[in-house]
């Protein structure tokens, strides 16, 4: 059925990443997939860079792949072998795709807010990568808000 699922991360709303999460894994697990978690840091804007210090970049990275780690390491996967995890950096649809590209993906299950009003106006990440990726996408809606 699966053997290779991409799951995107958001680690300042875990909980909405956390209902695709479950999901991946039950699917991972049912069909012997390797899983990919990935979190995507946005690019920091050039006016803000005189605020912050010269190992910023460093730091952040370096923060993201540790909650990673912690992230991957609490997953009930009988198989860690098969789990992976990502930290990129750049437009969170681009990177995500960019990311399913590289792990042949063939699903990708991602968390998601009811739409709103603006999100229907303006798009959101999630309708993005549905219209543009390279294979099947489950969109997992968060518990009723």
């Amino acid at each position: 059925m699966f053997t290779s699922i991409v799951v995107p991360v958001d680690l300042s709303e875990i909980e909405v990443s956390q209902t695709a999460l479950e999901r991946a894994v039950a699917l991972a697990s049912m069909t012997n997939a390797s899983l990919h978690l990935v979190y995507v840091r946005s690019i920091l804007p050039i006016t803000f860079m005189e605020y912050v210090p010269p190992s910023f970049d460093e730091e952040q990275q370096a923060d993201c792949e540790k909650r990673m780690a912690e992230l991957a390491e609490k997953l009930p996967l009988t198989d860690k072998s098969k789990l992976t995890s990502a930290v990129r950096m750049g437009s969170i649809y681009n990177e995500i795709l960019a990311e399913a590209e590289l792990r042949k993906a063939d699903l990708i299950v991602i968390g998601s807010h009811r739409p709103a009003m603006a999100t229907y106006l303006l798009g959101s990440n999630a309708t993005t990568i549905v219209r543009h990726a390279p294979c099947s996408v489950l969109v997992v809606r968060t518990a009723k808000q």
